[in-house]
């Protein structure tokens, strides 16, 4: 099977930190995204959601278990699948750019379909939740830094 890839873009006029902090806030991502609920299964190595915490996002009936796996502040916040879709081997990366018209929010994933054939569909269905996840950031983000 092979590796299924995404990636979308965002721009901002907020400045990297005000996006950053949305990103490393789980509690906030339901506000900004299609995303349901969050709760914080399990603190990460210096507490709260810092690297190695497990986060779980729902949406609908689907509960979303992801571990942070790299943090930058104000430049990279990335994160692995544990459970909660039919995929393997999950990963995201959003980095942030700081650029004349403000921050440019790039959300790479790559992952493999658990059953042969519905890689394609996997990725045209989450490339469509991530921009809307970067979409809702960006314009969040704008709002909440003024």
């Amino acid at each position: 099977m092979g590796v299924q890839r995404i990636d979308v873009t965002a721009t901002t006029t907020a400045p990297p930190g005000a996006v950053y902090a949305l990103l490393r806030d789980g509690a906030s991502w339901p506000g900004w995204s299609p995303i349901g609920s969050f709760e914080l299964e399990s603190p990460g190595q210096d507490g709260g959601e810092s690297l190695g915490a497990v986060r779980v996002f729902r949406t609908g009936r689907v509960a979303s278990r992801e571990r942070l796996v790299e943090l930058v502040p104000d430049r990279r916040l990335s994160y692995v699948l544990l459970s909660g879709l039919a995929i393997e081997d999950y990963r995201a990366d959003i980095d942030l750019a700081e650029g004349p018209d403000g921050t440019t929010i790039r959300w790479r994933s790559s992952f493999r379909a658990k059953v042969p054939g519905f890689g394609g569909l996997y990725r045209r269905t989450l490339t469509k939740f991530i921009q809307q996840c970067a979409g809702g950031l960006a314009e969040h983000a704008a709002v909440a830094a003024g």
